[in-house]
């Protein structure tokens, strides 16, 4: 809660200027919070009197031992599980590993087939499975329902999910429930040696510095993790693991939101990071129509179009195509950055490209500290040469 110190508060009304949500009046020459007050803490700052201080209820969990192993929520959508899922496993089982404990998958749906047997193929030592009909279609309060009873019971000392549309959409629920932790889009994930703390790092500000969380005094320690950020395991079906069927109580199912219909939209089809190779435009395409030529060139070489921020907030480009901080994250095998200075933000969201080429015509360009291969000229001279050659060569 946000207190004030009647005594030391002068009314000079420095803290009503820097609320940024109107919350605190002056009335009769004393600061007055109001209910939209959101403890920022920006008043407190301010005040060079110290008639403000912000008093936060740190709950501290004094039975931290008792959690233990690492919990991955595997997604299973329209008949198959997400790319991200054995991703997640992957780093999962690298942190399992450096812990000396299990690692264990949650698989939600109905007739998931043999999405169990792939779970322990590709590292996870159990795997609940919750096959039921009311969980064939996905909604926020019978997954986090399911979840939510699984980790309670289970107590794992850390949870990864994946920052997908449904992980974004159910997780954040679950964290609140269990009054835990939840940092989202980590890029990295580590282990502290000295406590065995989960050290999360996600970009911060907009892409400009890294981040790193870490929950020392609650269980679980729960992180979102971008797809395409994370290896996932050589698939090894050899591999033994349990499988322990969870059958769910239907009483505990919410009813407040029904699912009419499920649309799949354009936004969809365009999926770039399932992509093996992209040719990828920035703003030294000069117009919407410089996009005809990257056209052109991932035709050739059978890839996809992606774009940077900056040709997407020009309306050159829908915002699907969008690589990024603020759009997708990609690991092609190939990557044809056209015209694209190599920002930050953008770097974020395809530095694990196995391969990377970049056409600009300024030499100093950010993005040639990260290419593998670079070619410093006019992309409307270049790429019509490359496209020839490459036909040349077919």
């Amino acid at each position: 809660m946000l207190n004030v110190n009647k005594e030391l508060c002068t009314g000079c009304g420095n803290c009503e200027e820097s609320c940024p949500f109107a919350a605190i009046e002056i009335e009769d020459g004393c600061a007055v919070i109001g209910e939209s007050c959101t403890l920022c803490g920006a008043c407190v700052e301010s005040c060079e009197f110290e008639a403000l201080s912000l008093e936060i209820e740190k709950i501290v969990k004094t039975d931290i031992d008792a959690w233990s192993g690492v919990l991955v929520y595997c997604e299973y959508r329209e008949g198959e599980l997400a790319p991200v899922s054995t991703e997640l496993l992957g780093i999962g089982r690298a942190l399992a590993d450096q812990r000396g404990v299990q690692l264990s998958a949650v698989l939600i749906g109905h007739e998931t087939g043999d999405s169990a047997e792939k779970l322990v193929g590709y590292g996870a030592d159990i795997v609940y499975r919750v096959d039921h009909e009311a969980l064939e279609v996905f909604t926020d309060e019978n997954y986090c329902v399911v979840l939510t009873a699984l980790i309670k019971e289970h107590q794992p000392e850390i949870v990864l999910a994946g920052a997908t549309a449904i992980g974004r959409s159910f997780i954040p629920g679950v964290a609140t429930t269990l009054n835990a932790g939840l940092t989202a889009d980590c890029t990295q994930l580590e282990i502290r040696e000295e406590d065995g703390a989960l050290l999360q790092t996600r970009p911060a500000f907009g892409g400009n510095i890294m981040a790193t969380i870490v929950c020392e005094s609650s269980r679980p320690q729960m992180s979102t993790v971008r797809p395409k950020v994370m290896k996932a395991l050589d698939f090894d079906m050899a591999r033994k693991g349990e499988i322990v069927d969870i059958s769910p109580d239907p009483e505990s199912f919410g009813n407040r939101v029904k699912v009419l219909e499920t649309v799949i939209g354009a936004a969809a089809e365009v999926n770039i990071q399932e992509a093996d190779i992209l040719v990828s435009g920035g703003r030294g395409l000069e117009s919407a129509k410089g996009f005809e030529l990257i056209k052109k060139l991932a035709d050739t070489v059978a890839a996809k179009v992606s774009a940077s921020r900056a040709v997407v907030d020009a309306g050159w480009i829908p915002y699907p195509h969008q690589v990024g901080q603020t759009g997708k994250t990609v690991a092609p095998k190939l990557y044809i950055a056209c015209g694209i200075s190599g920002a930050i933000q953008h770097v974020a969201g395809m530095q694990t490209t196995e391969t990377i080429v970049a056409i600009n015509r300024d030499k100093n360009a950010t993005i040639f500290d990260i290419a593998d291969y670079g070619i410093v000229g006019d992309l409307f001279e270049v790429i019509p040469k490359l496209i020839s050659k490459i036909e040349e060569r077919r």
